[in-house]
């Protein structure tokens, strides 16, 4: 068989740091319209703009005769296997993809997907978090996953109620004291 049609490594598969967060099976991938425009937006660079852009460096670099030491080529391929990594996974990704629009959940009570939650944990430190969906997650922003323990813990409670979230630490109580659904 042609080395062309044989995997370099054990390791080139869909999932890789480059793929992104794995997504429990039988769960759906709910995600926020920012979030899948984002999603939409990297997949369409990828295949537009950056893909070409490498085939046309390693093409260059295949016409110049050796390719055993040529380091544009060797390069360019090693990239060209990340994009195709990356786009076959935004694919499977999008493709899945459940759109919650936060702003069509306007006067909720409860705690789900899109909900802004400030709770006080049992140190009685004020955190505020965004549950968003597993390829939105950004801590330093506050945007933790819906899969997330504090986020299950979280989901379908109401401003008041304290809920009980299990730590490394041991039990911890969150009470909530704000739920609010922003657009984004």
């Amino acid at each position: 068989m042609s080395k062309a049609f044989t995997k370099e490594s054990e390791h080139d598969d869909d999932e890789g740091p480059e793929a992104g967060p794995a997504l429990p099976k039988g769960l759906k991938n709910y995600i926020t319209p920012k979030g899948y425009r984002k999603l939409r937006d990297e997949l369409t660079h990828l295949v537009k703009v950056e893909r070409p852009e490498v085939v046309a460096v390693v093409s260059w670099a295949a016409s110049n005769g050796d390719r055993s030491e040529n380091g544009d080529y060797l390069y360019g391929k090693k990239r060209l296997r990340e994009i195709d990594r990356r786009i076959r996974f935004l694919t499977k990704r999008t493709e899945i993809a459940e759109v919650v629009d936060p702003a069509t959940q306007q006067g909720l009570e409860n705690i789900f997907f899109g909900a802004t939650v400030t709770y006080i944990n049992g140190k009685g430190e004020e955190l505020t978090v965004k549950i968003v969906g597993v390829d939105e997650v950004d801590t330093a922003r506050g945007h933790i996953s819906w899969i997330s323990p504090v986020a299950r813990a979280l989901l379908k409670a109401k401003e008041g109620d304290v809920v009980s979230l299990m730590t490394p630490a041991g039990r911890d109580e969150l009470e909530i004291t704000e739920v609010k659904y922003l657009l984004d």
